[in-house]
């Protein structure tokens, strides 16, 4: 291995070890709670060589977000059905079964209010470079061409995606709320938004 390779693989390592120990400091304080300073002192090394990586919290906490996107996208991967409107239904299931699993993770990606803002993705980013909402995307345009929904497919799956947001938010935040079956619910959700979209033509918003 030539010597910048074992560079690269160091870096790639450390980077790594790093946005793990951040999701732990995470889960015990809170991302409010997160700071490069401390998240240096838990892995005992130089605050400068995370700067290094990671110009500031922010630049961390969209790291972390980015790699969440691609935890789920690759969930929806194994969702493969011959009816395309079937697809969908699994997908948003999917996405809340993830939030219900992943809580932390998933308050960093959605919950995150300086995650959102400075991410700043455009629609061709939502679709090209976000591999979950691109999932998504990918399974209404289907949908389209099979002629089971109709509309624009970036507003179809935009509304989509807002109630799977809804309901995965409201399962992880409002722990005693009287659910009943949470999973009922989350179908429930999912069965509503699908036959609801399938009933109107959604132009582009």
């Amino acid at each position: 291995m030539t010597l910048q390779k074992r560079r690269e693989r160091y870096r790639s390592e450390l980077r790594a070890e790093t946005l793990s120990a951040a999701r732990e400091l995470i889960r015990e304080e809170g991302y409010q709670g997160l700071s490069l300073r401390k998240l240096a002192k838990r892995m005992e090394c130089s605050p400068m060589a995370l700067y290094s990586y990671f110009a500031d919290k922010q630049a961390l906490l969209t790291a972390l977000a980015l790699e969440g996107f691609e935890k789920v996208a690759k969930r929806f991967d194994s969702t493969v059905h011959r009816d395309p409107l079937a697809a969908v239904r699994k997908i948003l299931l999917d996405y809340i079964a993830y939030a219900e699993e992943n809580p932390n993770e998933y308050r960093i990606l959605f919950l995150s209010v300086e995650t959102l803002g400075e991410l700043k993705l455009s629609r061709k980013d939502l679709q090209e470079r976000n591999p979950a909402f691109g999932a998504l995307f990918k399974r209404v345009e289907r949908c389209i061409k099979a002629g089971v929904l109709l509309g624009d497919a970036f507003a179809v799956s935009t509304v989509l995606w807002t109630a799977a947001h809804g309901a995965a938010s409201l399962l992880i935040t409002a722990q005693q709320f009287p659910f009943g079956s949470r999973r009922l619910y989350a179908e429930e959700v999912v069965g509503t938004i699908v036959s609801g979209v399938q009933n109107r033509v959604i132009a582009r918003i």
